[in-house]
């Protein structure tokens, strides 16, 4: 046993035996390694694609969406693998998915990443309405989109040298939803938390009579006229309130000083 011992320490102790054992386990490491990259690089995997064109700006359904084995070496750059990562999302406004293409992700979106996705959220016989707004007016942007606001009206009647002689001041409408708020160019003012944007524009949808009573606000020959947001706690409660009218009087000031023509 002894001299096993000593004869396999003599051979371990060889610089020719040691250099020969390296190469050998080298060559070893390396063939698996190949082997492995080779098997990573040919065994398909399963990733979504299109079963059907989806046009731009249109939602991906699930009937829309198949299962197709691909070589990890075909996908090059950021195809989606998932296919929950799919359904239910969008088509970038500016992009047609074509029948058989992959997935990837700068084509697919949410919906409110879709510069036109307000127009999804409001009843049928509505108007978009904009309302000029700033970080005063919206409470240091503290008016987010879905929450509930009433809009108010201030008419500051000015005399022959510029001074107020008369202000008229009220709520006009309550229980109005914010489906959007907007910065001067046009962004999702929380798309990127970490930007500092300024609030220029709450959008919002109403019936076509009260767009009418909004944009005659607008518009008062010698008053110097504002419509302000005040926002309320209706989008906490489960049952928030119908959007209505809230002062006659305020109304036909506004009639009473404009005209509409059909």
């Amino acid at each position: 046993m002894n001299n096993m011992s000593t004869g396999l320490k003599k051979f371990l102790s060889n610089k020719n035996t040691v250099t020969i054992l390296g190469v050998l386990l080298m060559v070893v490491v390396i063939y698996i390694g190949y082997n492995w990259r080779v098997s990573v690089a040919t065994n398909p995997i399963e990733v979504p694609y299109a079963k059907s064109t989806i046009s731009a700006g249109t939602q991906i359904t699930e009937d829309q969406v198949g299962i197709i084995e691909v070589p990890p070496a075909m996908l090059v750059g950021d195809v989606i693998r998932d296919k929950q990562a799919v359904v239910g999302k969008y088509a970038m406004a500016d992009t047609v998915i074509p029948v058989g293409s992959l997935f990837y992700s700068r084509a697919v979106c949410e919906e409110e990443q879709l510069p036109a996705s307000i127009i999804l959220k409001y009843p049928k016989g509505y108007v978009l309405y904009y309302m000029p707004v700033n970080m005063q007016t919206t409470y240091s942007n503290s008016i987010y989109p879905n929450n509930y606001i009433d809009v108010y009206l201030k008419a500051d009647l000015k005399d022959e040298n510029g001074k107020s002689s008369q202000v008229t001041f009220g709520k006009l409408l309550e229980n109005v939803k914010v489906l959007a708020v907007r910065d001067a160019n046009g962004k999702n003012v929380f798309s990127n938390v970490d930007e500092k944007t300024v609030p220029s524009q709450l959008i919002f949808a109403v019936p076509k009579e009260y767009y009418l009573l909004l944009k005659k606000a607008e518009y008062l020959g010698r008053f110097d006229t504002q419509l302000l947001p005040v926002p309320t706690s209706e989008s906490l409660k489960s049952n928030p309130g119908e959007l209505s009218l809230s002062s006659v009087d305020l109304q036909n000031f506004i009639n009473n000083h404009t005209t509409y023509a059909n």
